[in-house]
């Protein structure tokens, strides 16, 4: 049985910024890695002021669609499938209520979505977002989760959605987080260089989730950079955020990506460095 990675996102560019690394490290061992995008990212708003064009903004799906085949390409994907919704805009923005968005989407169907593809490319690992999202709660962001675990629980189960191909068990579900030791790694880089911190403090004094952590996996930071200044019209190259320090600065911070795992069918350490812990046998090419 040949190893396989699925991973799922709201948008073009959430790719980049959660898992990216890890995703790359285990394309190079020759793992299979699929990307859902559950949205075209319509209504996102243009954050490069390059970028701020009137064709641009006419043809803003198919540009960001672009983009996220070239970040995907960057990364090491094999494959991304757009689930087929469409962005569901910020909380409590008008685009919320448009019939065809994420937020909106019928639950079962959705779900027999994710399963449909679950099944074709029978990932061992998923990787999805938290359960706990308050502090970025984005409609699209809770819906991915919403659908993600009943996929995860039904995709071996041949009662669920037998139309969608023969079942599938996936063993570890994970969830990306963005630890407060980088945090406050990345925040004293840039004083040490003498440079304004972009992390305030509302950043510093945010609630420490690192007891959450499941798996810290080595990978190279330069990955996200990359992927991320491909998504040119949702990411400035200028913001203080991802790029105010020098790349080798930046890329030599913390250079690991963090999980925290939401489900197991195995026993699991209490720190991994690989989220194909007690896999690998599966596929001993990759060992």
């Amino acid at each position: 049985m040949s190893l396989s990675i699925l991973t799922i996102h709201a948008h073009p560019d959430d790719e980049s910024s959660k898992g990216p690394g890890t995703i790359s490290l285990y394309s190079s061992q020759g793992i299979r890695t699929t990307l859902v995008c559950c949205t075209g990212g319509e209504v996102g708003d243009i954050l490069n002021p390059a970028m701020n064009r009137d064709e641009v903004k006419k043809n803003l799906t198919s540009v960001r669609r672009s983009e996220l085949d070239s970040a995907a390409a960057i990364i090491g994907y094999d494959e991304v499938v757009m689930l087929g919704y469409r962005d569901s805009g910020m909380p409590d923005s008008d685009d919320n209520n448009h019939p065809e968005a994420f937020a909106n989407a019928e639950p079962d169907v959705a779900v027999a979505r994710l399963v449909k593809i679950i099944r074709r490319v029978r990932p061992q690992v998923i990787m999805t977002y938290p359960e706990v999202q308050n502090r970025y709660p984005h409609p699209d962001h809770l819906q991915v989760t919403a659908i993600s675990i009943p996929a995860f629980e039904r995709a071996g189960d041949p009662d669920w959605y037998p139309e969608t191909g023969p079942p599938h068990e996936p063993i570890k579900l994970y969830a990306p987080i963005w630890s407060k030791q980088r945090l406050l790694l990345t925040h004293q880089a840039f004083l040490d260089s003498d440079l304004k911190s972009p992390f305030d403090e509302k950043w510093l004094s945010g609630k420490d989730r690192d007891d959450r952590i499941s798996a810290m996996i080595p990978v190279d930071n330069a990955v996200r950079r990359k992927a991320l200044l491909a998504h040119a019209t949702q990411v400035d190259p200028k913001s203080p955020f991802w790029f105010g320090l020098p790349d080798e600065v930046q890329d030599g911070i913390h250079p690991y990506e963090e999980y925290m795992l939401l489900r197991s069918r195995i026993p699991t350490d209490e720190i991994e460095d690989d989220l194909f812990a007690g896999l690998r046998h599966l596929d001993p090419a990759t060992d």
